[in-house]
């Protein structure tokens, strides 16, 4: 791995899951690795599980990563080992490779499913695609071979994916950390990476988001909005007091356990005025 010794204020996970299928909702993990790295310790700790998910893997995903149904078929569940998971992760921040809009979510649902609410607004996230595609857009096994110098044999297995992620952001802190950041409207931003995990959070985040499937965000007014449907870009609190049914809808419907969370505290602040 590369020599860099990540300058973090808080534990720090790198992961990476393999699924049934893409449906955050709908399909389940069956297979995760967990790097975790501390400010106390120079060696990472880790932690890799097969799963057995309940459901048939589809013949996409398998055909993407290889693990069958019969590999999986005498794995442990997510119910037997998701506290084992829980309890790793603690209060660490997390960091993976298009984690905001997957890993992280369908972990999510995962912990949801067996009664361990996974509160993420205190962690940073560090999605290190994001990095990648504002400074060099490609995949993962591309910005292995841009940032290691090296081919990525073994892509979409979890730990294999998850140990090149590590070696992937540290690549990318070396290669840009003096390098400004141009945005499209040509707006100089300084050299916003840097060994820093604050300061790279703040870079690749979008604090007009609410959740992680980004259903939910703010207008310019601070207010929250819908991000899809018929109601996108209304305001959740107008549109609930104009037609209540669409929050029941929205309840019943397959929207994360985060964004049925946060509409479920507008609908009762409503229900109260």
């Amino acid at each position: 791995m590369s020599d860099i010794k990540l300058n973090i204020e808080k534990d720090i996970i790198f992961f990476d899951i393999e699924s049934t299928g893409l449906n955050i909702l709908k399909d389940r993990i069956l297979q995760i690795a967990l790097i975790k790295y501390t400010s106390q310790e120079d060696s990472p700790k880790e932690l890799f599980l097969l799963i057995n998910p309940g459901v048939p893997i589809s013949e996409e995903a398998f055909a993407v990563h290889g693990i069958s149904n019969e590999m999986v078929r005498n794995k442990p569940t997510f119910a037997q080992i998701g506290k084992e998971i829980y309890d790793f992760i603690g209060q660490s921040d997390l960091a993976g490779y298009n984690s905001d809009r997957f890993d992280v979510p369908m972990l999510m649902e995962e912990f949801h499913r067996i009664g361990l609410n996974f509160d993420i607004s205190k962690r940073r996230l560090i999605d290190i695609q994001k990095i990648f595609y504002k400074m060099e857009p490609r995949t993962l096994k591309a910005a292995y071979r841009l940032y290691c110098n090296k081919d990525l044999s073994d892509a979409h297995d979890a730990l294999a994916d998850a140990r090149a992620t590590v070696e992937v952001f540290k690549g990318q802190i070396k290669k840009y950390e003096n390098v400004d950041y141009i945005d499209g409207d040509g707006f100089n931003h300084g050299a916003p990476i840097k060994n820093d995990i604050a300061a790279i959070s703040s870079f690749i985040s979008d604090d007009t988001m609410l959740d992680v499937t980004q259903r939910l965000k703010y207008n310019a007014k601070g207010e929250v909005i819908f991000n899809f449907g018929k109601y996108s870009g209304q305001t959740v609190a107008s549109v609930f007091r104009s037609e209540p049914n669409y929050y029941h809808w929205i309840i019943e419907k397959d929207f994360s356990a985060q964004v049925k969370q946060m509409v479920k505290k507008i609908f009762d602040e409503i229900k109260k005025t």
